[in-house]
């Protein structure tokens, strides 16, 4: 494999910590693409890790489960994002589970693959600690998030962010209320009562399955005012 610049190949987008164009392909140069039907896993929580993915297309959600079964979304991957690096680089058991949200292509390699692989392109070190402090800075903001923002200023950061990840064309995000309070880890009657009233206020419109966002400002001023 070749050596690549590494002031130009470290990148690593924070905001879904995903590798630079350049480095997915050197990492996952040679791997074939598996195709997964959407609703499939790409492993589960407590699996033991053996391969470290990228996703090629689709949208992966990452979510962590309770002992009794509730579910808190932890995180949505796009296209260029490593699923499973945490697992990859200790060799310790999966911290979540990997669903497909849609019909998804992915490439694979081995945490054996892996160690060989950043062994000979030191840049691909380096971008794995940006990406995994990426990881930690978004826990840590999702934890201070939690403890110190009500559900509205959550609900609106969450929507500004999804909306600019996954809306279409037309605006709408692909997601359902109940999704959204797993997004939040609030109830859906919580986050249905303020959608709602939100609504009633022309600031999202609803839709079965979808939202979206129309007036982005009064958003980010709901958000900002429980931030200062």
């Amino acid at each position: 494999m070749r050596d690549i610049d590494a002031d130009t190949s470290a990148e690593v987008d924070s905001r879904v910590a995903r590798l630079s164009p350049q480095l997915f392909s050197l990492l996952f140069q040679g791997c074939g693409t598996e195709r997964y039907a959407e609703g499939q896993h790409l492993f589960m929580q407590e699996d033991l890790p053996d391969r470290l993915y990228g996703v090629v297309s689709g949208t992966v959600e990452i979510s962590i489960y309770s002992p009794g079964g509730r579910k808190l979304v932890a995180n949505i991957e796009l296209v260029q994002s490593l699923v499973g690096e945490i697992g990859a680089l200790d060799g310790q058991p999966r911290t979540a589970t990997a669903t497909c949200l849609s019909d998804c292509e992915v490439v694979s390699i081995s945490r054996g693959q892996l160690f060989d692989r950043i062994e000979k392109n030191p840049p691909l070190a380096r971008a794995m600690i940006e990406l995994l402090c990426a990881r930690l800075r978004w826990v840590s903001a999702e934890l201070g998030d939690h403890a110190l923002l009500k559900i509205e200023a959550r609900l609106a950061k969450r929507l500004i962010l999804l909306s600019g990840l996954l809306a279409d064309k037309e605006g709408w995000i692909p997601i359902s209320q109940s999704d959204l309070a797993e997004f939040l880890g609030a109830t859906r009657e919580s986050v249905n009562k303020t959608l709602n009233h939100w609504r009633s206020r022309s600031l999202i419109a609803i839709k079965r399955g979808g939202i979206r966002v129309s007036d982005r400002q009064a958003l980010q001023d709901i958000a900002d005012f429980e931030d200062d």
